[in-house]
């Protein structure tokens, strides 16, 4: 049976030039290059400077994605970025890419589900591709965290950090099998209950400011593998596929305790994980396509390789994607 597959077609990434190491938080909290690697993983993160935003990382990441797929941004004919952290309250920071690549035709629009945001995206613009809407996309994941942090709380400030990265999708005919290229099964969660564990204290509609990023970090972590598992597992399932079958492992960098608890449940071999954490930080919807184009990149994930991803982020919210490369 014929079925529309999204293909990824290119991937790009784009991070902030200025490197912030753990040694550099000293004196501004309490805290040290061994407390924050024993508790994350984390050894160093990009910081943007002043004139680099969402927008501009995400049209960097977004051009590098097109080279790599051959393409021009007139052949894109829709934009899906996911951000928490736009340039705007509106318009939707996609539009500003659109604009900024030289794109007057289809049609752009941001989504908001944190750390879940490329996830989220990438099913959105599957859906949009699989239904006829759009022939090919960009889906970005773009943050600049760094703007919404609370410098003087160390259980926060040393966790996040800023980067873009995107991929390139085309609708390609495919025969419904799990041997296609292509996205082949999302699936989406979320839960509002636990919207207070980790939030922005700010809004428009609320302060009438941008507000700070809070976490509860033990209850976060306390609810991360268990949700990761299930949606992993679900998506397992509906596709007729096991641990076993999959190639390589793409998770949302948040901590580098939660991708190894998470793959130890799951039954995938730490040969298996792409860890960047240690790089970036956790940079929130930019997280995964930021460790898929270096897994790309530098030939670990090759054409017909089994991909999995999957995400959790304040709300919460949480998904998994299978890909056929």
């Amino acid at each position: 049976m014929s079925v529309v597959r999204s293909v990824i077609r290119g991937t790009g990434s784009r991070l902030p030039e200025r490197v912030m190491a753990n040694a550099d938080f000293a004196g501004m909290v309490e805290t040290s290059d061994e407390w924050i690697v024993q508790r994350t993983g984390i050894k160093r993160r990009h910081i943007a400077a002043a004139e680099e935003t969402t927008v501009s990382l995400a049209e960097g990441a977004a051009r590098e994605a097109l080279a790599a797929a051959g393409l021009e941004p007139g052949d894109i004919d829709l934009i899906v970025l996911a951000t928490a952290t736009p340039n705007n309250t509106f318009p939707a920071s996609a539009v500003q890419v659109q604009r900024r690549l030289g794109i007057h035709h289809g049609f752009a629009f941001d989504v908001a589900a944190v750390c879940s945001g490329f996830v989220y995206a990438l099913t959105t613009a599957d859906l949009y591709l699989r239904g006829g809407m759009a022939k090919r996309a960009l889906v970005i994941g773009a943050e600049t965290f760094s703007r919404i942090l609370d410098w003087q709380d160390r259980s926060t400030c040393v966790l996040f950090g800023d980067g873009a990265g995107a991929v390139v999708l085309e609708a390609v005919a495919g025969e419904g099998t799990p041997a296609d290229r292509g996205v082949l099964v999302s699936r989406l969660r979320s839960d509002g209950a636990h919207e207070q564990k980790l939030y922005v204290d700010g809004g428009p509609s609320t302060t009438g400011t941008v507000g700070k990023l809070r976490m509860e970090g033990r209850e976060v972590f306390k609810h991360a593998v268990g949700m990761i598992t299930d949606v992993v597992e679900d998506s397992f399932a509906a596709l007729g596929v096991a641990a076993d079958d999959v190639d390589w492992f793409v998770p949302h960098q948040a901590n580098r305790r939660i991708i190894d608890a998470s793959a130890r449940k799951l039954g995938i071999p730490p040969e298996k994980v792409v860890v960047t954490v240690d790089d970036h930080g956790n940079t929130s919807a930019a997280s995964i396509p930021l460790a898929l184009d270096r897994a790309v990149r530098d030939g670990r994930i090759r054409t017909g390789d089994l991909v999995l991803l999957e995400a959790m982020g304040g709300g919460f919210t949480w998904g998994a994607v299978l890909v056929r490369w």
